[in-house]
């Protein structure tokens, strides 16, 4: 059964939006875990659009699950990211003009930048991951670097799954991960996932974790943070 890692980015984005104290990512994350949720998943980009330094160190001292860190082959995250040394570290593309992280990593393109981060990271202790398309070519690359798992970028299915064409691209997130599972690596996967996508999903043979962030604070606007972390959980088992 597929575990849940509850995505609380965009709590820190409300907060941001006024350079405010409130909502706080840390009572998120406290509550997400009241509702079931097995790891808080946080991205601390370059540009501090949403998280903050100080939110990665207090979550690290406050919440009982494991923190899986997503952040970019950059110097500066890099070493906030081997000093705290989360559980998890998840390798991201970065865009300071993206909305929200569009497509996967390119290895194939950067070999040697990612293979530097995956061994400074490896170094301080640190599990990694890398956010990748369910392409052959980069996930062949990744299965080199030295890393213990590949989440797959499931973008394409989510958009094709609100077009009812989704068929297709499931079959190549199948596909994907068997080839992530046949590589001695943990499988997992996100982006784009929703309470009406995530089934078919969450069923893919050695799906160990998915990572789902803006479908569960939306809905937790209208019924709560618990009860919308409960009702994911409940899906994806």
């Amino acid at each position: 059964m597929a575990i849940l890692g509850v995505n609380i980015d965009h709590v820190a984005t409300l907060r941001e939006a006024r350079k405010t104290n409130e909502p706080d990512p840390v009572w998120a994350a406290a509550l997400a875990e009241l509702g079931g949720a097995d790891a808080i998943t946080i991205h601390l980009r370059e540009d501090r659009r949403h998280i903050q330094e100080r939110d990665l160190r207090v979550l690290s001292e406050s919440v009982a699950v494991p923190i899986n860190l997503e952040l970019a082959c950059a110097d500066e995250v890099l070493i906030i990211a081997c000093d705290v040394a989360p559980y998890q570290a998840t390798l991201v593309p970065e865009r300071r003009e993206e909305v929200t992280t569009e497509g996967g990593l390119d290895v194939v393109g950067a070999q040697r930048k990612v293979a530097d981060a995956v061994k400074r990271l490896r170094d301080a202790g640190i599990f990694v991951s890398l956010f990748l398309d369910p392409d052959s070519a980069q996930i062949d690359i990744g299965a080199e670097l030295g890393i213990q798992a590949i989440e797959l970028h499931t973008g394409a299915y989510a958009l094709a799954s609100a077009r009812h064409h989704a068929q297709t691209e499931l079959e190549t997130l199948i596909a994907a991960g068997k080839r992530v599972r046949d590589a001695g690596l943990t499988l997992s996967a996100g982006h784009g996932l929703t309470y009406r996508n995530v089934m078919p999903v969450a069923a893919i043979e050695g799906m160990r974790e998915l990572n789902i962030g803006h479908s569960i604070i939306a809905r937790s606007i209208m019924v709560g943070l618990e009860q919308a972390v409960r009702d994911m959980k409940r899906l994806i088992s």
